[in-house]
């Protein structure tokens, strides 16, 4: 590194992230109440998605449990643990939003498999998916 550059550091979206699971980790709200308070802050074609996967999760997975992690919306089992969460493509200014598993989830599938899936849209090819994966996760 030259004597000249500086170190690149947090971005600000990063930052907020950060400042929001502090957050999340001292409240002691609603989960359903969280996650409907994330999606709203979205900006509207982020929403629209946000708002279906919210359905299809709690349709395919009931005993997932809604709350935020790192301000987004996400679904943890009986243990707490997040298995899936959806981020918004404003969260760090990306060009699609993503539905990602965590650790927790049960997608093992021989000595490689997804955990994160673009989401530029949302069509009904696209619900199916989510639906299996789900229940494949929670399985």
């Amino acid at each position: 590194m030259s004597p000249t550059k500086k170190k690149e550091g947090f971005s600000a979206e990063e930052k907020a992230a950060m400042r929001a699971r502090a957050k999340e980790l001292k409240a002691n709200e609603d989960g359903e109440s969280a996650v409907r308070a994330a999606i709203a802050k979205m900006a509207p074609p982020d929403r629209a998605i946000a708002k279906r996967v919210h359905e299809l999760v709690k349709a395919a997975a009931p005993d997932l449990t809604p709350k935020t992690w790192y301000g987004m919306p996400a679904y943890a089992n009986k243990d707490g643990k997040v298995v899936c969460y959806f981020r918004d493509a404003g969260k760090f200014k990306e060009r699609y939003s993503m539905l990602g598993f965590n650790e927790a989830a049960k997608l093992d599938e021989g000595s490689m498999w997804p955990i994160a899936f673009a989401l530029p849209k949302l069509v009904a090819a696209d619900e199916a998916k989510i639906r299996a994966l789900v229940k494949k996760a929670v399985r």
